[in-house]
């Protein structure tokens, strides 16, 4: 039964939408699993009745859609009024976990956020999405989920005329930074106390109703342990405005988003990110820069600013820890030390001088192990066995251990065009195959070896743009 907590809250906090009727939709994608673990499945019938569901044609009983209000941080610039402008949250369910979940529509049209859009989506935003999306978690970072895409019928304008599409997802809940900016802004303290208390009780009911200090705490810890597991995966999120940074501590929006093929700290793929702003080496330093804009909203709730200033303080050495924690494992290490920066950091050097695969290196540095010459690791080689030495484990455990946690598959990006493309001129086989392969992204899959290998030069995908 869908539900709509959200619509309790008063009404300035968001704007009651229809979506747009699809003239023709046709099921693209149904995630199954996801439906059956979200209790879905006695909404739909077949693939043409999920298409209507997925389409925003038809509503289950129990949904007001509705568009969400928020401001936000776009590099660093504040604007005052955002909101959902191209999507319609449906409403709520109770998942078979038996925690309450979003369900959202993207590319639903126009809402009174759509600052003149077409409020709609080409196809293309809406199968990165589904991949990305589902990739992440398969990778076991925090995410938003992919539930169902849907072809609409539609053509609609890019910088060509392009089919539409309708992609629907599943969150923890679509609060962002950017909510609380939006009534901090008016100085709109009802509503940020409103908020707050709905957000401590969808997330950390656990924590005070009025312990502003505690919830920024909990938000802080799930975006250090967020940010660690970005960086120890090679995915680079491309836009990380503060409307894009979720309270509950999931991946948010897949824009211009990537993971490395070759290694670089400074690599950027958004195309309008020219200063570099979100480049995978600076993903930590924006994430505590977003929290602070937080615990700036939280101020006008509790004046105690040495506190939030203590909590904040708190996360570069947090994220350290965590960050610090993901790449020993990833290196084989049974345990992380301080002094392991160092050799992590030795590491990414050897990869970056050498242009080297992010993903694979790791797997071909197990495979290693098998063997006694260690030249092509050069300083690097030599200081990670005396570590290993250390730990005196079975050098084969030590290879399972790091097989485990360092993928063969990831959804490169010159795969996703491929699939993007092809899905244009209605071939949907390599995006059910990267479907497919990406859920099970540590194991050897022979008959899918294609999609583990970096682009050619003359595939690299260098930029990535925003969906809208």
């Amino acid at each position: 039964m869908f539900d709509n907590t959200y619509v309790r809250l008063p009404e300035r906090f968001y704007a009651r939408v229809q979506p747009s009727v699809a003239p023709d939709p046709h099921l693209l994608a149904c995630n199954q699993d996801l439906i059956r673990d979200l209790s879905l499945q006695d909404f739909l019938g077949g693939d043409r009745q999920a298409a209507q569901f997925f389409s925003g044609n038809r509503l289950p009983d129990g949904a007001e859609p509705i568009a969400l209000a928020y401001a936000g941080h776009q590099f660093g610039q504040f604007v005052p009024q955002l909101g959902d402008g191209r999507a319609a949250l449906l409403g709520e369910v109770i998942g078979r976990d038996e925690r309450r979940y979003d369900i959202q529509l993207k590319g639903s049209g126009q809402t009174p956020f759509s600052r003149n859009g077409d409020g709609k989506s080409a196809l293309g935003p809406v199968i990165r999405e589904y991949l990305l999306s589902e990739a992440m978690h398969a990778l076991g970072v925090p995410t938003t989920r992919a539930v169902a895409a849907v072809r609409t019928g539609d053509v609609v304008q890019r910088e060509r005329p392009l089919p539409g599409g309708v992609f629907t997802r599943a969150a923890a809940s679509h609060i962002r930074v950017g909510t609380f900016e939006f009534f901090a802004a008016r100085n709109d303290q009802e509503a940020l106390r409103a908020l707050a208390g709905y957000a401590i009780e969808r997330h950390y009911p656990d924590v005070g109703n009025d312990d502003y200090v505690g919830f920024f705490d909990r938000v802080l810890e799930r975006q250090a342990a967020l940010i660690a597991h970005w960086m120890d995966v090679g995915f680079i999120h491309g836009v990380m405005n503060t409307d894009n940074t979720s309270i509950a501590g999931e991946t948010l929006d897949y824009g211009p988003c990537a993971f490395m093929d070759e290694f670089r700290f400074d690599k950027v793929f958004s195309s309008i990110d020219h200063g570099r702003r979100y480049a995978y080496g600076n993903q930590a330093r924006i994430a505590h820069w977003n929290l602070a804009r937080l615990a700036e909203c939280l101020l006008l709730l509790h004046e105690d600013q040495p506190a939030f200033e203590a909590v904040l303080e708190r996360f570069p050495a947090r994220f350290d820890e965590l960050y610090r924690q993901r790449m020993a494992g990833k290196l084989g290490l049974s345990d992380a030390r301080p002094d392991d920066a160092v050799l992590i950091k030795l590491w990414l050097d050897h990869l970056q001088a050498n242009t080297l695969d992010y993903t694979l290196s790791f797997r071909r540095l197990a495979d290693s192990l098998a063997a006694e010459a260690l030249g092509q690791f050069g300083d690097f080689g030599l200081r990670w066995r005396q570590r290993l030495a250390e730990q005196a484990a079975d050098p084969e455990r030590v290879r399972q251990k790091m097989n485990a946690v360092n993928p063969i598959f990831i959804p490169r990006n010159h795969q996703i065009e491929r699939a993007i493309e092809a899905a244009i001129n209605d071939d949907l086989g390599v995006f059910h195959d990267l479907i497919a392969v990406l859920k099970h992204p540590f194991k050897d899959q022979p008959e899918y070896s294609q999609y583990a290998e970096p682009p050619a030069p003359s595939e690299r995908v260098e930029r990535t743009f925003c969906g809208t």
